[in-house]
């Protein structure tokens, strides 16, 4: 099950509460990103796995 309980149909543009899309069968996500708090215990480890701070996630940001 999804972590948020409404979705949206990127094929369709249909909103359900299904991962996959009940109207067109496509898959559904999520409606809008999950909440952030700054007291995040698991940020370090994000960051870790993501491999912030490193050439190659810095040479991946937009340009202004």
């Amino acid at each position: 099950m999804a972590k948020q309980l409404l979705q949206f149909c990127s094929s369709c543009s249909k909103w359900g509460l299904n991962v996959v899309c009940s109207h067109c069968g496509g898959s559904a996500k999520a409606a809008a990103p999950l909440k952030w708090s700054p007291e995040d215990q698991r940020a370090g480890i994000r960051r870790k796995i993501n491999n912030v701070g490193t050439e190659e996630w810095l040479s991946s940001l937009p340009k202004i």
